[in-house]
């Protein structure tokens, strides 16, 4: 099971990849945002991340691997998934974290950061 687990700083990290990530601390968890819009929420005493996702992917990955995702809630035709630090690889938790920044980061923004990463957005466009 080595490599299936990603700490709260490896997420940090992951968040220092991406532009203009405004990290607020409300409590017990910290509230992510990109230009004023929600993308995600982490708990660090649970080691757990909440992602903003499509409804699909939400349910989907759920369906796939509930003891590493979970439903935290629906909003519009968005789906937040809970997602289990411990239990997932850098390289997934990284392209789920960059999806959900993308679904609220400004078109302008999302364009230029995906052409800087040009392996990013094929992934997306293929729908992965």
């Amino acid at each position: 099971m080595w490599g299936m687990a990603v700490s709260v700083d490896e997420f940090l990290k992951m968040l220092a990849e991406l532009p203009d990530v405004e990290q607020t601390e409300a409590g017990n968890w910290v509230s992510l945002k990109v230009h004023d819009k929600g993308f995600g929420y982490l708990w660090e005493k649970t080691q757990t991340v909440g992602l903003k996702s499509t409804i699909e992917e939400q349910l989907a990955l759920v369906a796939e691997r509930p003891e590493v995702f979970e439903v935290q809630f629906t909003a519009g035709q968005f789906g937040w998934v809970v997602v289990h630090l411990t239990k997932i690889d850098a390289d997934e938790l990284a392209e789920l974290v960059t999806e959900a920044w993308c679904l609220s980061a400004p078109k302008e923004l999302v364009s230029s950061y995906e052409a800087k990463h040009p392996v990013l957005s094929q992934a997306r466009n293929r729908g992965a």
